[in-house]
């Protein structure tokens, strides 16, 4: 079984994501899959962001809580960056440059 070091930086992520599909049988799926894999999280996440605000929702449907949803998102982007060889750290850091030099103009 996969290990995350303590305080593990966004590679030791991605690499655990490696590893636990290999280990769960989910390391042939494509980014495709991934993809609308991630695409259905998202929805439980709001399904879940919609159960604790209050919000009107089908009594038949299961919920779990915020937390869960987010972490099977991030599961699921690291997936997809390992698939494309994309360091996320490396990533994140390239567009948070790309961002100071925009102007915003927040709602």
């Amino acid at each position: 079984m996969p290990q995350l070091p303590n305080k593990p930086t966004l590679a030791n992520f991605q690499q655990y994501v490696s590893e636990l599909e290999m280990e769960r049988g989910f390391h042939s799926q494509t980014t495709i899959d991934k993809c609308l894999l991630l695409g259905e999280e998202i929805g439980e996440l709001f399904k879940a962001v919609r159960k604790t605000e209050g919000l009107l929702i089908d009594s038949h449907s299961n919920f779990t809580e915020i937390g869960d949803e987010l972490a099977d998102i991030f599961i699921y982007i690291c997936a997809i960056a390992n698939r494309k060889g994309i360091d996320l750290e490396a990533a994140f850091r390239a567009k948070e440059e790309k961002n100071k030099k925009r102007t915003w103009n927040p709602a």
